[in-house]
């Protein structure tokens, strides 16, 4: 059973909606977003890129079928709260080994289920995303709008040191093994039967993204996101990969400059936050989207063959596709909703990216097809 309590949700803008907590008690505060996805709330749940912000499904019937240990997507569940239409307590599904309440109850993250989901979504469609406070203690709705007023926000906020792994780490066979790796040399690549050593940054790496690079051939070292480029070129890889993660890419210095100091010197392979933090390096800039393009269902042009691949994406950021070079850079792919850039590869180095999932989980797999791409561009590289 549920432990439901009266809860509100304020907005920045001074809307605010009336609900129940199906988490029991608990205060919240966080980016306001919106989910299009029919599925996969737990990998929504436990993706890193939603660190710093309250998820709302669009799907209003959330929890029938449950939660289990093979759908996460992180080691912990990343959301600042979650907000839907009607949860579904008893869950039918035979890989179910618990219900979505508890879950959330356990990683301390509120749940409010009876808000009107089109309502809020409309207004975040119209209005952009807006920050957010939860609570069912202070049920105050001016005391909530000021409280969403003064919070924090994600715009300028580094959020990759929360969400990323502090050791270096294996993966092989599907999960993370030997922690705390001394990153010394190429000895430190998981034993697998893949032919390519692959360095993997992690931003907020999903565990999907992991496994689709295993079974296109790599055997992978995952790294913190703050390691310097000399660490890298001594574990000499074969390729490069550049997680997805959270927040605003221009707070990420670091990164962009380790980047920097990576270009031309071993192929590159970026996603999603990845893809943010490579046109940054390449002299672009980034700017925030009105609301961001979450769900399973967005379009994607490949500019190259004009195919279309309807795409996972979860992002709130964007590269200025009118900022980079492109006597350097070629734009390879365009979202059809807005025009705005989903991904580009440099015309001289092997370096591509794109700013949606092709890993999916949740979604389609119309774009797994990059995954061999990169494969492709380790076997084509040759060390000067």
């Amino acid at each position: 059973m549920t432990d439901r309590k009266r809860a509100l949700l304020a907005l920045e803008d001074g809307t605010v909606f009336e609900g129940y907590s199906f988490t029991g008690e608990g205060e919240s505060s966080g980016e306001v977003v919106f989910n299009t996805a029919m599925s996969g709330y737990q990998e929504v749940l436990t993706d890193p890129s939603y660190r710093g912000q309250m998820v709302t499904m669009t799907y209003p019937l959330i929890g029938n079928y449950g939660v289990n240990l093979e759908d996460v997507e992180s080691r912990a569940v990343q959301v600042a709260g979650f907000i839907i239409k009607e949860y579904q307590a008893r869950p039918s599904n035979f890989r179910a080994t618990g219900d979505l309440a508890d879950y959330l109850k356990t990683a301390g993250v509120m749940g409010i289920e009876g808000i009107d989901t089109r309502a809020l979504t409309r207004r975040t469609r119209i209005a952009g995303a807006m920050k957010g406070f939860m609570s069912t203690i202070d049920l105050d709705p001016e005391s909530l709008v000021k409280r969403a007023q003064d919070s924090p926000g994600l715009v300028g906020i580094d959020l990759v040191r929360e969400v990323t792994w502090p050791r270096a780490y294996r993966w092989q066979d599907g999960q993370a093994m030997d922690e705390g790796l001394a990153l010394t040399g190429p000895e430190v690549f998981a034993a697998g039967q893949g032919k390519y050593k692959v360095v993997a940054f992690d931003y907020g790496i999903k565990f999907n993204i992991l496994r689709r690079l295993e079974r296109y051939g790599a055997n992978l070292a995952v790294v913190p996101a703050d390691i310097d480029p000399d660490t890298v070129l001594r574990l000499d890889p074969d390729g490069i990969f550049l997680s997805n993660g959270p927040g605003d890419p221009a707070a990420v210095t670091y990164a962009v400059e380790t980047i920097r100091g990576l270009l031309g010197k071993r192929p590159i392979f970026g996603i999603c936050l990845g893809h943010q933090l490579l046109g940054l390096a390449l002299g672009g800039e980034t700017y925030k989207l009105k609301f961001g393009h979450r769900g399973a269902n967005q379009p994607v042009m490949d500019l190259a063959t004009t195919k279309i691949e309807i795409t996972s994406q979860n992002h709130g950021f964007c590269v200025d596709l009118e900022t980079l070079d492109q006597s350097q850079v070629e734009l390879t792919h365009v979202n059809l909703n807005d025009r705005t850039l989903e991904g580009f590869r440099h015309k001289k180095w092997p370096v591509f990216c794109v700013q949606y999932h092709p890993e999916a989980s949740p979604g389609p797999h119309d774009a797994d097809y990059l995954f061999p791409r990169f494969a492709r561009l380790m076997d084509d590289w040759s060390r000067p």
